[in-house]
């Protein structure tokens, strides 16, 4: 038995931070019912990259659920959203509130036909506020938060991270706000909504750099690869490779100069004994490090440094990562049948418990692959019911 079991899940999100909330709460063992129109979710387009005409990012984001293909424009496909609402303990959803209550799908209208309900709503800015209304794209909410300000080389152009890591650390925030709502009402017995926004996650996730800025008034600046706060932090160059390094603390400092280096004066110099110091001199510093290091092999180094309980990596590539012992050692990678593009490899739930383990995984469905089966099973729609549903164009 799974953590969610019985919990069902009402899904009207599309692209990436909604998707991605539902997904974990799939994977936990909920029975997601994710409604898509008639044209699919945006995703299934993005491509390439993609697997026999099969979108890869689609399918990083849609596992564990049902595929329900609903026309919302017309009367009839609200009216299914309703029933399928009143059936339900969660929905996720990312409407613009507008367009929501324009359709008549508001939490007010969800909360009537279902007061257990659990609502959770996803925008870019938040709502019950002037902004409420604009659209939140991951990019745009990277550069409007500050984190593109912080990411890049020190003379260089402000840069985004390589995955839309704001959407995914939103979808994380909504399953956090979800799970305590859902434990808040075995107590009250009464649903709520969950109100999420892309703009607040990212900048709390500014984390230790927003609370550097609010307490000193310095503005944050970019660093490459190094740390603003911690020296040595940062990628070097070996004789064949390169390695990431993070020496945490003056003791694992002490031991990179008299141990690994075999260099104390580095140690005993005051402009490098502490931490402080070495980041008020790290242009002084760095470049004897990168040099001391030049005359290494990544392994040799990489092994000596380990052998001292330094902190030390490998830059590795994304296929060296998804191949590498440390996802062998936790099964990482799994995988799952597909109707069209066969075997779907993926990443697993980082979630692991002991007693209730993550749901075997089940490929991203076809788009409405579900439509029948879960308004026969749990509307009661007939065999002639949903053919006039289907001749109607409400559901594909």
């Amino acid at each position: 038995m799974s953590v969610l079991q019985g919990i069902k899940v009402l899904d009207l999100t599309r692209i990436l931070a909604g998707p991605w909330s539902t997904m974990a709460l799939a994977d936990l063992g909920a029975e997601v019912w994710k409604i898509e129109s008639l044209e699919g979710d945006d995703t299934r387009s993005w491509m390439p990259p993609a697997k026999a005409g099969i979108s890869t990012y689609y399918l990083s984001a849609n596992r564990n659920k049902q595929s329900l293909a609903v026309d919302l424009r017309k009367p009839e496909g609200r009216q299914l959203i309703l029933d399928l609402a009143a059936q339900a303990d969660v929905v996720v959803e990312n409407f613009l509130p507008a367009s929501l209550k324009r359709l008549g799908l508001d939490y007010e209208t969800l909360a009537a036909v279902n007061p257990r309900l659990i609502h959770c709503s996803i925008t870019g800015y938040g709502r019950g506020n002037p902004m409420e209304n604009r659209p939140g794209y991951d990019f745009i909410i990277q550069a409007e938060s500050g984190f593109m300000s912080i990411t890049g080389e020190k003379e260089g152009e402000p840069m985004r991270l390589g995955v839309a890591f704001i959407d995914l650390v939103t979808g994380m925030n909504a399953v956090q706000g979800i799970l305590a709502a859902l434990f808040e009402r075995e107590k009250s017995g009464l649903g709520q909504s969950v109100d999420i926004a892309l703009s607040d996650s990212a900048l709390h996730f500014l984390a230790n750099v927003a609370s550097g800025y609010l307490n000193t008034g310095k503005v944050p600046q970019r660093y490459g690869n190094a740390h603003a706060s911690i020296v040595p932090y940062q990628l070097f160059n070996t004789a064949d490779g390169s390695i990431a390094l993070a020496v945490g603390n003056d003791e694992q400092y002490r031991r990179l100069c008299l141990d690994v280096l075999k260099r104390p004066e580095l140690h005993s110099d005051p402009r490098f004994a502490q931490n402080k110091s070495r980041t008020e001199n790290r242009e002084v510093l760095v470049p004897i490090l990168q040099d001391a290091f030049a005359g290494w092999n990544n392994e040799a180094l990489i092994g000596a440094l380990r052998a001292q309980a330094i902190p030390v990596g490998e830059v590795k590539d994304v296929a060296q990562a998804l191949e590498s012992e440390t996802a062998g050692y936790r099964d990482l990678v799994i995988s799952a049948e597909h109707p069209v593009a066969g075997e779907v490899r993926m990443v697993r739930s980082p979630l692991r418990f002991s007693r209730t383990p993550t749901v075997v995984a089940k490929a991203p469905p076809l788009h409405g692959q579900h439509t029948d089966s879960v308004l026969s099973r749990v509307l009661g729609k007939s065999d002639a019911e949903l053919a006039e549903l289907h001749q109607a164009g409400v559901i594909g």
